[in-house]
């Protein structure tokens, strides 16, 4: 997800229908210039050599159970667009979706130049870059460890799913180590408790200290993505193996 504000002006953009690296690109409906959507940047067209880049936001893919549990007054976009049926917005798990074969076969259907062998094609991933170096979180890690500590390019920061991997998110952590406090409370609310056995709340923007809510631990912009998507645009990514022995 990206803020589509560009130098005071909003963009507003659509689907070209055409792919770089079996990736969707974008366009922009004011210059109909195309966008890189895994980079959020304009690749040709009136803005292709402008250097202006689109800002990441945050988001985390989850289950709309868990979601709702933290925050019980999302609205939900209606699937009675008026354009597809809503038998197209089937969940993915459900064979009639549109992407089901896709997502449970092992390969792209189009050619993809960059690859690296680390981790299956389709093996998903959280993927994250700070000063300029990339890391690569397997949600099947994730799912065993729940808490990640660790040190990316000097940036200390700890990753957190909750149930299976999913909803994963990237914090700072100062000089601070976690571990998993507490989950599905009733609110179904996440705490994280540091080494001085201080909780801390899990929110979308911060990790937030329970004693001192002025505390606060920024999130870091991450993705989750198929692996091979990623490498294709980072392929200077480490894929995180090792363990929460860190300072």
């Amino acid at each position: 997800m990206y803020s589509t504000k560009v130098d005071g002006e909003v963009l507003s953009f659509g689907t070209s229908g055409m792919l770089y690296h079996s990736n969707k690109l974008m366009y922009d409906r004011g210059t109909k210039s195309l966008w890189h959507q895994f980079l959020g940047e304009p690749v040709v067209g009136p803005l292709g050599d402008s250097g202006v880049k689109l800002e990441l936001i945050p988001v985390a893919l989850t289950t709309w159970a868990d979601w709702l549990a933290l925050h019980p007054d999302t609205t939900l976009l209606s699937i009675e667009t008026g354009v597809y049926p809503p038998s197209s917005y089937a969940p993915e798990d459900d064979r009639r979706s549109i992407y089901f074969r896709y997502r449970n076969t092992r390969d792209t259907i189009f050619p993809v130049p960059k690859r690296a062998d680390a981790l299956e094609t389709k093996a998903q991933i959280l993927g994250l870059t700070l000063n300029g170096q990339s890391m690569a979180y397997p949600m099947e890690v994730l799912s065993r460890w729940m808490v990640i500590n660790d040190t990316v390019a000097g940036q200390a920061l700890v990753v957190v799913a909750t149930d299976q991997g999913v909803g994963a998110r990237a914090y700072e952590r100062s000089s601070f180590k976690f571990s998993l406090s507490r989950t599905g409370s009733g609110d179904g609310s996440i705490t994280l408790t540091d080494m001085n056995d201080r909780p801390w709340q899990i929110e979308e923007e911060a990790l937030v200290l329970v004693e001192n809510p002025t505390e606060r631990l920024a999130r870091l912009p991450s993705r989750a993505s198929y692996w091979f998507g990623w490498y294709s645009f980072h392929p200077g990514t480490q894929v995180y193996a090792g363990s929460n022995d860190v300072p």
